[in-house]
């Protein structure tokens, strides 16, 4: 174990390898890797989730969202997962580490009991929540820090898992980027501590590509700014009374669309966050 280094827990998703594999193995090459708990719900989060957007967008907009889906998988699919397969590569090559020696619990949800005597055995500095579920408190209390969401959008204004998507849509493209943010009882409404971007390319890229470089591409920051917090520096956190807060739902075929004709009509544009 590294010597004054903090201790992480990575909580994530099982089918997601670029958070499992790539970002571990970045936590275990500049911090001490303590654990993963790795989210295994067998789709039930899938069905919880349709529920959710049927209530806020009714059928015709579920429908919508169905559409993107099918549409994703059939055309956009192939090629994303070209490109996380190049990421984790990088990433490994990057952060050299054994993530097999790590110890790790699989659980349904994550704040279950399974979960909570996990992290209460290895009692972290840290936990980053890469997973599409809310935190209860008396899971991410229990690291000492705190428990923190690398999130792909600008909060407060692109609360909720597709922030990125959502600003491209709406040509927001100032706030296409990330979001540190320590973990409260809110929907992505705790402490900021980092925001950041980068170069995009909005014709070519899917808006999932995007809202993974924009965390994959200022991990140095990320890390800087966890460490001076596990240092006991005083990182004041980022302003955000006053500004526009909102939560929003899953992308929409409709939308989808709508913003790559705006970004085709406008091409001259590469935004970066900072």
């Amino acid at each position: 174990m590294k010597t004054n280094l903090p201790t992480v827990v990575l909580i994530c998703h099982e089918g997601d390898r670029l958070d499992s594999e790539g970002l571990a193995s970045w936590l275990a090459g500049t911090m001490n890797l303590a654990g993963l708990i790795v989210i295994s719900d067998k789709g039930r989060r899938l069905w919880t989730a349709a529920r959710r957007e049927l209530r806020r967008v009714g059928w015709l907009g579920f429908l919508d969202v169905v559409a993107y889906r099918m549409f994703a998988r059939l055309r956009l699919r192939a090629a994303e997962n070209a490109w996380k397969a190049q990421q984790i590569t990088a990433l490994k090559a990057l952060y050299p580490s054994n993530l097999a020696g790590v110890p790790r619990v699989v659980v349904a949800n994550p704040n279950n009991d399974a979960a909570r005597d996990f992290l209460n055995s290895v009692r972290p500095d840290f936990v980053i929540a890469r997973c599409k579920f809310i935190l209860k408190p008396e899971i991410f209390s229990l690291a000492r820090v705190g428990a923190f969401a690398l999130h792909p959008g600008i909060c407060p204004e692109y609360r909720n898992a597709h922030g990125c998507f959502w600003a491209l849509v709406k040509r927001d493209l100032d706030r296409v980027g990330m979001t540190l943010l320590k973990i409260d009882k809110g929907i992505d409404t705790g402490p900021v501590y980092l925001q950041a971007g980068c170069s995009i390319d909005e014709i070519n890229e899917t808006h999932t590509v995007i809202q993974y470089r924009v965390v994959i591409e200022n991990l140095n920051a990320i890390t800087e700014t966890l460490i001076d917090l596990f240092n006991g520096k005083n990182v004041a956190p980022i302003p955000t009374a006053g500004r526009k807060s909102a939560v929003w739902g899953q992308p929409r075929l409709t939308d989808y669309l709508r913003w790559k004709k705006a970004a085709k009509a406008n091409a001259t544009r590469i935004p970066a966050v900072s």
